[in-house]
């Protein structure tokens, strides 16, 4: 049976493992997925014998995504960006691949799951970390128009955006920090700081939001995150949390891998079903 896994620390909680299994059931492939915990002194021996051992692919959670990058000898061009991945496979000739399906999966959940459209759009993110380097490409693919990053650190922000304009984009970039956040409404704001758990929000505008606007949190949990809570009271016409980002970034590792696209909506439902 083909062999496939998700390797982090900790890792017990991934959702991973039920999703590729119902993806494979839905398919009619047959495969295992199982749950790894990697160790922080250890990952990359780790990796190296999985694959070794027969594995075929790997995905790769926190906080391991950046050493997954370093390990790989082929990245994909969403990889590059992020400098990060998720996603681990090897060719034919047994060479370790990259890949990082997060921002793939964000823009399949927003269009395809929640039938926003992205052509013309405004987006601002909040955070320049890793979780936003993850995103930028396959937005700004999508067809927007402008693209803000906001951070409590200027300088990351303006770093991100500055390797954003070295690519073959029209989308108009911009940096900022937390106090100088352009009051004005925007079409979609995404929360990619780590707020959904910490639960200290940076100070926002609340004409950010607007009744066209979707809030949308890549954290996702029982109920809505503080930025959810924060954007609904101010206005926003939307809000969502990142379960569909999950699912979708599993289906997009699942079809780099298989070679089959999983109907996805089917595992989110059943997803959405056990948080409630």
């Amino acid at each position: 049976m083909d062999r496939y896994g998700v390797i982090g620390h900790p890792i017990r909680h991934s959702r991973s493992p039920d999703i590729h299994r119902h993806f494979a059931l839905l398919t009619g492939q047959h495969l295992s997925y199982e749950r790894i915990e990697g160790t922080l002194d250890g990952f990359e021996s780790e990796v190296v014998r999985f694959f070794a051992a027969g594995g075929l692919g790997l995905n790769v959670t926190l906080p391991f995504k950046e050493r997954a990058f370093a390990l790989a000898a082929l990245h994909s061009p969403r990889a590059r960006v992020a400098h990060a991945a998720n996603t681990l496979g090897v060719t034919p000739e047994g060479t370790l691949w990259a890949d990082n399906t997060d921002g793939e999966g964000l823009v399949r959940d927003m269009t395809l799951n929640l039938g926003v459209t992205l052509e013309g759009s405004r987006v601002l993110i909040l955070g320049a970390g890793g979780a936003a380097r993850g995103i930028v490409q396959p937005l700004l693919e999508a067809g927007i128009v402008q693209l803000d990053i906001a951070n409590r650190t200027l300088v990351r922000a303006q770093t991100l955006v500055r390797e954003l304009e070295s690519l073959p984009s029209a989308v108009s970039c911009r940096a900022f920090s937390w106090p100088d956040i352009p009051a004005q409404a925007y079409e979609v704001v995404i929360n990619a700081t780590s707020t959904a758990v910490a639960g200290d929000l940076p100070p926002l505008p609340a004409a950010l939001f607007d009744q066209r606007t979707l809030a949308y949190d890549l954290g996702y949990g029982k109920g809505p995150t503080p930025f959810l809570k924060l954007a609904g009271q101010a206005g926003a016409g939307r809000t969502e949390d990142g379960l569909g980002m999950l699912v979708e970034q599993a289906a997009e590792s699942f079809y780099l891998w298989r070679g089959i696209r999983p109907p996805s909506a089917e595992v989110l439902r059943a997803l959405r079903a056990a948080c409630h």
